[in-house]
Order: structure tokens, then C-alpha cells, then sequence
């Protein structure tokens, strides 16, 4: 595998194409990107530039992406796309990670088991070489907290790694967390948080303070995590039969509406860190299935 250092555009390549601002330390510009894709990509092409597919992921390579995490299944379906993304995320030498979506019609720890399963069985049948694959939980609004726990705990039981939690955002589940016990908010604080966070206004405005919301003030609303790990900014939403791209885009944090040079909307995340932390963030959360 390449040192992710040489995964890197030139700074001013990325400053040109990503926009500055930022909160804190994280913004657009200087931090690493992550992508997430399933079997919804990639989505149509809306504008001249760079396409790519689940068997050639050079072009997000190119772009600046470090990791790729794609999605392994949700509940008991299978994403018939998630053997050759893994298996082109691995010839890039990017980072690779797997999520699982946790349905509600089925035993969250019989989910993880599965999930588990389904990452050794691809991975051995795709050759990737040795390399860890971080392993993500998203959860469903209607989610409970032993649902949270039930499946962290049986993914550290099969793999001795904790997951990675990414939350659907919505004031249901917020309010069950925020309520949930504190042995289960000590079980759910080991897994890092992945923030699922599109635009300040609306529904995701902070209504204590009449202020936008922003990754922390999300984050203390959960009452859980003294940090978050990743966010995702970028996403899309579906209307009349096209991905419309939606990212959070404020004076006090751009982005711009696509991933660089790319013809298609992504679903796209920073990471909360330099590359040296993330590499270190995979090393700890990542699986080593072999």
C-alpha cells in the first residue's frame, strides 16, 4: 500500500476545487477525505468531468479520496456491488472500510454477525491483500440504544475491534440516546461517532439557540461523545428521479457541491485529523479478517 501522503492532490489543487472556511480545524480543504458509496452508485452523471464505477475508482483516487467505505448490506439485502467496490478500493490502495445498514426487522447482533461474515467471505473472494477494513454500524432514526449496543458488542466479540457508529439524524433518535442508561452510553461512547450532518437550517437548526447546528453542537445533543470522528457533509437526496446533491455550505464552512473533478454527486466526509490520525484511526478500528 502507498503512504497516504502521496494519495494527496497539491494543496492548492484542493483549496481551488474544495473552497476554505472551516470549524475549527476541519474544513474542506485540510482535511482528509473519505467517500462512502453503495449500490445506488454512481449515480447519473450531471455534469462534464470525471466518471468512475464499482470496478475503477482511480478518478476518486486522483480527486484526493483516502478511504472508501462501502456498503456491505442492508438487513438481510445484500448490495450486489459491494465485492467489486471493495475489490477496486484495494487496487487503488485506498483505505477500505465496509458498513452495514442495521434494519429494525431483525436481531441487531445477528445483523453484526452476518455483516461479519459477509466482509471475510468477500474479501477472501476478491484476493484483497492483507490490509484491515474498518467496520461501520448506520443505524436506522427509529434505532433504540440497546440496539446500539447489541450489535457494537457482538462486532467486538467476532472481531475484537470496536465499529464505527454513523447515526441517521433525526430528534427521535436523538432523544432515545440522550436518555439512554449510562452503561449504555459507556458501551456506545467506545464506538467513534460518524456525524451524518447536510445543512445547518430547518429541522437541523440548534432550536435552544436559534443558532445553525454545527457537527458539536450535534454531537452534545446525543449527550454520549466528548469528540466526533468523521463527517459527512455531502450527500444527496432523490427527487423526481434524480440525486439532487445536498452539502453543508455555510460562510463559516464550504464545500462545494460536487467531489472535485467529478461528473457525479457523492456522498463525501471529512475526517477529523491529518492523514498521519487517520491511518492511525484505521489501524485501531480496522479488522484484520485474514
Amino acid at each position: 500500500m502507498k503512504p497516504l501522503a502521496l494519495l494527496l492532490l497539491p494543496a492548492s489543487m484542493l483549496l481551488s476545487s474544495c473552497g476554505g472556511g472551516g470549524f475549527g480545524d476541519t474544513s474542506v480543504a485540510n482535511s482528509p477525505a473519505v467517500l462512502n458509496v453503495s449500490g445506488w452508485d454512481p449515480k447519473e452523471r450531471q455534469r462534464g468531468g470525471a466518471g468512475y464505477s464499482e470496478h475503477d475508482v482511480s478518478a476518486l483516487r486522483a480527486n484526493g479520496a483516502l478511504g472508501l467505505i462501502a456498503r456491505s448490506a442492508k438487513g438481510p439485502l445484500l448490495d450486489d456491488k459491494f465485492p467489486a467496490f471493495l475489490k477496486s478500493t484495494d487496487r487503488q490502495g485506498m483505505l477500505l472500510g465496509a458498513y452495514h445498514f442495521v434494519t429494525m426487522n431483525q436481531d441487531p447482533a445477528f445483523q453484526a454477525d452476518s455483516f461479519v461474515d459477509r466482509v471475510r467471505a468477500t474479501a477472501r473472494a476478491q484476493g484483497i491483500s492483507s490490509r484491515k477494513i474498518l467496520l461501520v454500524g448506520d443505524f436506522d432514526t427509529a434505532s433504540s440504544p440497546d440496539r446500539l449496543v447489541k450489535f457494537i458488542q457482538r462486532i467486538e466479540k467476532r472481531t475484537g475491534v470496536t465499529p464505527v457508529v454513523y447515526l441517521e439524524n433525526s430528534d427521535r433518535l436523538r432523544a432515545s440516546l440522550s436518555n439512554a442508561s449510562s452503561a449504555e452510553k459507556s458501551i456506545i461512547r467506545r464506538a467513534p461517532y460518524w456525524i451524518a450532518l447536510y445543512g445547518p437550517g430547518g429541522t437541523e437548526r440548534n432550536m435552544s439557540s436559534g443558532r445553525p447546528l454545527t457537527p458539536d453542537s450535534l454531537m452534545e445533543k446525543y449527550g454520549i461523545w466528548d469528540e466526533w470522528a468523521m463527517w459527512q457533509y455531502g450527500g444527496v437526496v432523490w427527487q423526481g428521479g434524480r440525486s439532487t446533491a445536498k452539502h453543508y455550505n455555510t460562510g463559516s464552512w464550504s464545500s462545494p457541491r460536487y467531489f472535485g473533478n467529478m461528473a457525479h454527486p457523492m456522498e463525501r466526509n471529512v475526517f477529523k485529523g491529518d492523514t498521519a490520525e487517520l491511518q492511525s484511526f484505521w489501524d485501531r478500528h480496522g479488522w484484520a479478517w485474514w
